[in-house]
Order: C-alpha cells, then structure tokens, then sequence
C-alpha cells in the first residue's frame, strides 16, 4: 500500500509540474526581411539595424545590401550581435555572377542564397519557356552554390500557380529541379494570393522548403497570377485570411529552418512589433 500511496503522490508531482510550465513557442525565434525596412535602410543603414534589434529580432535576410560592402554590412551585424541567414540577389545576378554571389553570401554569414522573381513577359503571363529557363539557371547555380556549401532557394510569387498539366508551372519546377541543388522559400501571400493553399503546399513538398516569409493577405482580397496586389491588402500577422498557425504547424513536419516576417506597407515600424508577438504566441 505505502509504494502505492508513493507512486500516485509522484504522478501528481509530475502533472501539477507539466500543468505550470507554460506553452512552448511553436516557433522560439522569427527573423525579418530586409526588404520589410527598406525605406529605412536606405537613409540609415546603421541606425535601422539598431532599430531591428530593439525590436527584438537577431536575424535578417538580406535582399539588397543598400549601398554597403558586404564586408561593411558584416561589420555592422557582428557589432550588434546580429546575423544574416539568407541573402537574396536578382535572377540575372544569379546566373551572370554566381561567383560573386557565392562570395558575398559568405562573407555575410548567410546560409542560404535566395532569388524570388522569374524574369517573364507580359508580367502574369508565365510561360513553358520562362520556367524551362528557370529550371536550368536554378539547376546549375544550384550545384555550385551546394559545392561551395550553400543552399539556393527559389521564393515563390504568385504567377507559376498557373494551371499546367496535372498541376500547376510551380509542380513543374519542383519536379525538373534536383532536389540536392534546388530548394525553396515560401511566401505564404504569395501562394494564397492565386489561390493555392500553402498548408497543403507543405504537406506535398516537405523536403523541398527550407525558408518561409510570413506575410498576410487581407480578408475578401480574391488574388490572380499576376504577382503582384496593392501594399495596403499586406496586412498585420493573424489579421487576415491565411490560417497561419495551421501554416506554422505543417512548416514543424518539413525542413523548413528559418521564418522571416516581411511586410510591405508604410506602417512597418508599428505594425512588424505586433507581427512578431503574434507569431512568438503561437504555442504547441
């Protein structure tokens, strides 16, 4: 009876415990986008990467180095204990200048190099021949990023949701990329915005992803394959109509390493704190 009575009293002990401890952050840390300050970086480098800290953020990805070196930039990110994980460049320089490329993401510290349009004319109108060319430019840089010990992401936006075949052109890239060189980025808005679901988009590819920018589209905005929708349909995380939790959750099952808040709108230096508490009280 007394090893009895000693058992129950420490089941007790061990639920009263797991009853106190608070929820765990589903995602513990949330980085930013750079394009997010944009307006800001390009009047005061140092100071917005001060403003980023206060803010509570240590991880930046980098689409643009706003007129420093990326030497400098990376002086003024170790000085504040700041990273960049990501650093994005244009599709040409990615092709054309791969190299380089390769040498400013290390110097910056990134992990990942990133691209996140498809040259395409007219804009909306996206073609075999765009995303046949894609797939060779994604598939050799690729390689020689992988050998130099990088990993190329694609970031969706919106136009290869196109109907092709069974599926749609974004299929069609995953499927004629090698999954060793060729990963991806998903842009939540910009795979609700056509009107794809980017939960199910997860559980489809789930080696595939590696990053995820985290944006909102406002309630009753219907979307097209343009790739493009007015700043102000950009709207405060949890505020609008993609279930991001179910998003966060589904990222939880898939390589998915790094989660970058990106908003476009005028409002970003109020509104981007509460996007950030919003997403840090998403909770197991």
């Amino acid at each position: 009876m007394k090893k009895h009575v000693i058992l129950l009293l420490a089941m007790f002990a061990i639920l009263a415990s797991a009853c106190n401890q608070e929820p765990k952050p589903l995602v513990p840390d949330v980085g930013v986008v750079s394009y997010t300050f944009r307006n800001q970086f390009q009047e005061d480098v140092p100071g917005t990467l001060d403003m980023i800290k206060e803010m509570g953020f240590t991880n930046i990805e980098f689409s643009n180095l706003f007129g420093q070196t990326a030497e400098d930039l990376r002086k003024m990110l170790d000085e504040r204990d700041l990273v960049c994980t990501s650093y994005g460049v244009s599709y040409d320089k990615l092709r054309d200048e791969t190299q380089s490329v390769v040498a400013e993401a290390k110097t910056l510290g990134a992990k990942y190099v990133r691209i996140a349009w498809i040259p395409h004319e007219p804009r909306g109108e996206f073609s075999l021949e765009a995303a046949n060319d894609a797939i060779e430019v994604f598939n050799t840089a690729g390689k020689y990023l992988s050998e130099q010990g990088l990993y190329f992401c694609y970031h969706n936006h919106g136009y290869e949701f196109r109907p092709y075949g069974d599926g749609t052109f974004f299929d069609y890239i995953v499927e004629n990329t090698n999954p060793d060189y060729v990963s991806f980025e998903m842009d939540i808005l910009w795979v609700a915005h056509p009107g794809a679901d980017p939960v199910a988009l997860l559980e489809k590819y789930p080696e595939r992803f590696r990053l995820i920018h985290l944006k909102d589209l406002k309630k009753g905005v219907e979307g097209d394959f343009s790739g493009g929708t007015p700043k102000e349909n950009d709207v405060v995380l949890g505020t609008g109509q993609i279930d991001i939790p179910a998003v966060l959750r589904a990222a939880q099952k898939t390589n998915v390493e790094h989660y970058y808040i990106e908003d476009e709108s005028p409002d970003v230096i109020d509104r981007v704190p509460v996007s950030r508490s919003y997403i840090l009280g998403i909770t197991e």
